[in-house]
């Protein structure tokens, strides 16, 4: 576990459009101008031990990012039993501009995997306020045989939104997994998934939609 403020960064995000229907509601609007600040409450999780994973708001105040260095998942050959998921959980204090309120519209994922074949993949997220009943849950496979960098991206039409509330301060959680089986094909092989990639350079990116509360 482990505390700290998110520091404002210039991770890569698209455009908001990318991630809304054609038919968006007209009650979205742009990015307010003053800048979102994130405070990470919690880490935990075993895809995520202390001083692997940072996070960044994008500058335009369309998305934030999530990077992990040591988000590995693994099975088959000498692999630890307990090796085969991993997952990771953040709790954030998300503070927004007076008068606005946003939902994650869209995610993407990305990192590599090296699955034999028979083997298979699986990234899960989910994503929740505070108190909050509504918990959007997702999932992805993967096949093998499989080397090579994967993509995933969990998009939210605009009507089933899950917006923070307003007037009042809820933390958002987001749980990710990755988990691998071997298969039966080739048990004796080590195959891997991970949510990072070789090099680092690939992050999770979350899609940050606003509209303004009613009465601003």
């Amino acid at each position: 576990m482990r505390t700290g403020a998110l520091l404002l960064g210039g991770a890569a995000a698209a455009l908001l459009a990318t991630a809304l229907p054609a038919q968006a509601d007209p009650a979205f609007i742009d990015p307010p101008p003053d800048k979102i600040v994130i405070n990470l409450a919690t880490i935990n999780g075993s895809g995520c031990p202390a001083g692997t994973a940072a996070v960044a708001v994008s500058e335009d105040n369309t998305a934030f990012t999530v990077t992990y260095s040591d988000y590995l998942a693994q099975a088959g050959g000498n692999s630890d039993p307990t090796a085969f998921r991993k997952n990771c959980q953040l709790n954030m204090v998300v503070h927004v501009p007076g008068g606005f309120t946003y939902a994650i519209a869209s995610v993407d994922y990305r990192g590599f995997a090296s699955l034999q074949r028979g083997a298979t993949g699986l990234q899960r997220s989910s994503y929740y306020f505070q108190g909050s009943s509504q918990t959007a849950f997702k999932s992805h496979t993967f096949n093998g045989s499989l080397v090579d960098n994967w993509q995933a991206t969990d998009s939210t039409e605009w009507a089933q939104l899950v917006w923070a509330p307003c007037g009042v301060q809820r933390n958002f959680n987001i749980n990710t997994e990755v988990r691998v089986t071997a298969g039966t094909q080739s048990p004796g092989k080590v195959s891997f998934m991970t949510m990072d990639s070789t090099d680092g350079d690939f992050a999770t990116i979350y899609h940050i939609a606003w509209k303004e509360c009613p009465g601003k």
